[in-house]
């Protein structure tokens, strides 16, 4: 090729070069939105598929009437503190407690007679709102079925877990009636009419396995509805179980919440008294 024809063809070149370039960068840039969109679109969805889990998670966890856990999360949680506090008892100097509150709520056949199930199914969900406000954060209460709720409180002792029942004993009994109808008075005075019934058990000295510390606090439930209701009742209040190969071991002392007015903040070390009768 002569020196002419190969000067043009290269000028030719360079005169393309910077046209291909450009369009090359173009597409570059064009891809790369793209990329960022498609990012972008990936990352949105991603976060409402989290969304859409965690609001499974929670709806397959809570009880739908009253808002707090069901008793499928309190088994689960129940079995996870156990397994806490034997691995803290194997690896510290001092256990840590575990105590399980069984608390039966009396009086709705009344509340259902006089203002319907509706009514009747908004005060059990106020009421059980307000005793999720008696216990701390770390603590667990969920309904464990009908008019029954169940507390799990870590690191709670026995006086500790007198206190907490006497609280929501008196919580209980305050409640007043709650979604009135449009103009219907409010007496001020004007209570519920609902008592509750608690038993109280707690790990190790009532069992170390959960069907062992459920079984103690139904117990000490039940001897708590038949002194009336309206109070609390301890495993050590209770005769001993016959001996078995679940059978729990011998009870300790507990002394019980305060009477009177209401009860003071949740503790581990202190508790007057030798029963959970109402003052």
């Amino acid at each position: 090729m002569s020196t002419p024809l190969l000067l043009q063809a290269l000028a030719a070149l360079g005169a393309a070069a910077p046209a291909a370039a450009g369009v090359l960068a173009l597409r570059r840039r064009r891809d790369g939105a793209e990329r960022g969109g498609r990012e972008a679109e990936l990352l949105a969805k991603l976060a409402e598929l989290t969304a859409e889990r965690d609001e499974l998670v929670r709806t397959a966890s809570c009880d739908p009437l009253t808002g707090v856990w069901n008793y499928r999360h309190l088994q689960l949680t129940l079995d996870r503190e156990i397994e806490r506090a034997r691995r803290a008892e194997a690896t510290a100097i001092d256990p840590r407690p575990l105590a399980v509150l069984m608390i039966e709520v009396a009086g709705f056949d009344a509340v259902v007679a006089e203002h319907g199930r509706a009514r009747a199914n908004a005060m059990l969900r106020d009421l059980a709102q307000r005793l999720a406000m008696e216990i701390r954060g770390c603590d667990t209460l969920g309904r464990y079925g009908g008019e029954e709720f169940l507390a799990l409180l870590p690191d709670t002792g026995p006086e500790g877990a007198a206190q907490v029942a006497e609280r929501l004993c008196w919580s209980v009994r305050r409640h007043r009636l709650t979604d009135r109808h449009p103009g219907e008075s409010a007496d001020p005075g004007e209570r519920s009419g609902l008592t509750a019934s608690v038993g109280l058990a707690v790990l190790p000295r009532d069992g170390a396995h959960s069907a062992v510390l459920l079984r103690a606090a139904d117990r000490a439930l039940a001897a708590a509805r038949a002194a009336g209701g309206d109070r609390w009742r301890s495993t050590e209040q209770l005769p001993p179980e016959p001996a078995g190969p679940d059978a729990s071991p011998a009870p300790g002392k507990v002394s019980s919440g305060p009477g009177g007015g209401p009860p003071t903040p949740h503790a581990t070390t202190v508790g007057p008294g030798p029963t959970g009768d109402r003052p």
